[in-house]
């Protein structure tokens, strides 16, 4: 678009500074100009680039050593939104629950991570620990 401005601004700053109109291929560099900075525009804005759902959990791992649950908890929902067999925004999410000290909704994160993972053991672990905090007996571990 600066360049577009810019060979548009020729035949006008001639005309100024000169007497007369010069420039007469300007205004056709102009339009060329203003139609690739339209067609560049319109070509990035069609192929927006989804966030990345592993790239979302590193954020709220470091959200989270931060010292900002909240957010990284928002960052893992949005990462289990993008992508809903992320395990390991489950687990995430779950632990960051448990350190709130939510054992119920961690419950519920330990039981779908498991449900998308079950070969891994340290979620029956995490698991086990909510169960205890709720007063529940913890079944079905590995």
């Amino acid at each position: 678009m600066a360049l577009a401005l810019l060979f548009a601004s020729l035949p006008v700053a001639g005309k100024l500074f000169l007497g007369a109109w010069g420039f007469q291929d300007a205004t056709l560099l102009s339009c060329l100009c203003v139609i690739l900075a339209a067609y560049l525009y319109i070509r990035g804005r069609r192929f927006r680039v989804a966030p990345d759902p592993a790239a979302l959990l590193d954020g709220a791992i470091h959200l989270a050593a931060s010292g900002q649950p909240a957010e990284a908890i928002a960052l893992l929902t949005e990462a289990i939104r993008l992508s809903p067999r992320l395990w390991q925004a489950f687990q995430y999410r779950g632990e960051l629950y448990l350190q709130r000290g939510s054992p119920d909704a961690a419950l519920q994160d330990f039981d779908r991570a498991i449900a998308l993972a079950p070969d891994e053991s340290h979620i029956y672990v995490l698991r086990g620990h909510a169960q205890s905090l709720l007063g529940l007996d913890s079944k079905n571990s590995p």
